[in-house]
């Protein structure tokens, strides 16, 4: 497509559907804490498109809108909210369950959570094997299970009297696959694999397809391979669908992506950087197993390397040692603990440290982010961008790009981007501050 802005962007009209696999502790906090909102009994901190504002124009025009009024976005209140499972439980059982709301929150909207029920999840025990799938699709092909899927979100829509739909995983993560398997390579190849139903196709890109076949946007929540392929990729640019990912930036990768990028700044240099966290979530348990926590440590550790790139700066980074872990400790529940031990070093050489121990709620994190990426994949769509969505950087631990790019990982260039994108697309003048013309007069 063209990289002008769009003539028309389609107006966010009628019911907007949000569509999660995974109706578990971030879902149920997402949806909840919606519900919260816009039935006036809470604020929704952390969210950009709710709370965010953005410049338009030269600085002394004094032109700051709130994003939301800036952009065309669905309304808290034009969203409705489904998803799959692999437990029965309705959304107030679940987020009881998860104990990361509060039970007098949850009560004052339990009518709501309660009329929300998950759908059958495709499950594998395979890519998950710390949980048992309890509530889970009788099919066994993944034909079968793909057209059970798009049954399902076309009932979904149709239930609802929903104009839109946009899906975003929320479920555990996966055992590592490797993306350089032949299958992945191509749109011919992967349809093949698919039909033979080669059994390392995890479920996340069964769900994946199937909302792009659908028509549905895709954004992807956890490390998975899910959608981050050539030939899922090809298949959204057929589609004319918009995908993100991937892995929420939460917790311990969120402050690397604030600190990192200030340290490169001041060229300060940096000889160690030990991360460790504790939590005791179901996501704290699937991570206990090797497999699994081998996809989780894949998308943390590419962070540091491309914000410091030490291969253009050898003597600040060129020994790093990153090193992370995380431990499976049922006490701390959706409560995560993570230590962050930097050894930096400054003029002459000289070592000092740096210690965080941050006390975050991984949920309370990841829930706004959820809200965002719905209503801006949306948005994405009815402008009529496809394929990867790299200005949604923002919001992931490991952002998709396209295969000849690197990915940016400082949380600053996302947000230009993302800012510079919205203004695009609305035909505004994009923003790169240089400020030389407030002091020189060209004429």
């Amino acid at each position: 497509m063209s990289i002008e802005s769009p003539t028309t962007i389609k107006k966010a009209g009628g019911k907007l559907g949000i569509l999660m696999p995974g109706l578990g502790a971030v879902s149920t906090t997402f949806i909840a804490g919606t519900l919260a909102v816009r039935s006036g009994l809470s604020t929704p901190i952390g969210s950009l498109t709710q709370m965010g504002s953005i410049r338009l124009g030269k600085r002394n025009e004094r032109r700051e809108i709130a994003i939301k009024d800036f952009v065309p976005l669905s309304t808290l209140d034009d969203l409705i909210f489904g998803g799959w499972d692999i437990f029965e439980d309705n959304c107030y059982e679940a987020a009881i369950n998860a104990g990361v709301l509060e039970k007098e929150l949850l009560d004052s909207i339990k009518k709501e959570l309660e009329e929300i029920k998950p759908m059958k999840a495709v499950f594998d025990k395979n890519f998950v094997k710390k949980l048992d799938g309890e509530y889970v699709k009788s099919e066994t092909t993944h034909r079968d299970r793909i057209q059970a899927l798009r049954a399902d979100i076309q009932n979904f829509r149709k239930e609802n009297n929903l104009e839109r739909v946009v899906m975003v995983w929320c479920g555990s993560t996966e055992t590592y696959q490797d993306p350089s398997d032949k299958m992945y390579n191509n749109l011919n190849d992967f349809e093949k694999a698919l039909d033979s139903n080669k059994n390392s196709i995890a479920p996340s890109i069964l769900y994946a397809y199937a909302a792009i076949k659908e028509g549905v946007p895709y954004a992807n929540g956890a490390p998975n391979l899910s959608v981050d392929f050539p030939a899922m990729i090809e298949l959204s640019v057929k589609e004319g669908v918009p995908i993100a990912g991937k892995d929420f930036k939460t917790g311990q990768t969120l402050m690397k992506t604030i600190l990192a990028p200030g340290f490169k700044a001041r060229e300060i240099g940096i000889d160690g950087w030990f991360s460790t966290n504790i939590l005791g979530n179901r996501d704290g348990e699937v991570l206990d197993d090797p497999e699994s926590f081998k996809t989780k440590e894949v998308s943390k550790l590419g962070v540091l390397e491309q914000i410091l790139e030490p291969e253009k700066n050898p003597e600040l980074y060129g020994d790093l040692y990153h090193k992370v872990r995380i431990n499976y400790y049922p006490p701390r529940g959706d409560n995560k603990e993570g230590w962050d031990n930097i050894d930096i070093k400054g003029w002459l050489g000289y070592p000092m440290q740096i210690k965080v121990d941050f006390l975050c709620r991984d949920s309370i994190l990841a829930a706004p982010i959820v809200l965002d990426l719905a209503l801006f994949l949306d948005f994405a769509h009815r402008a009529g961008l496809h394929g990867i969505q790299e200005w949604l950087s923002f919001y992931f631990k490991s952002p998709m790009c396209k295969p000849d790019l690197y990915p940016i990982h400082d949380l600053f260039s996302q947000k230009v981007k993302l800012e510079n994108t919205l203004r695009h697309l609305m035909g505004e003048t994009i923003i790169t501050h240089l400020g030389l013309d407030y002091y020189y007069d060209e004429d």
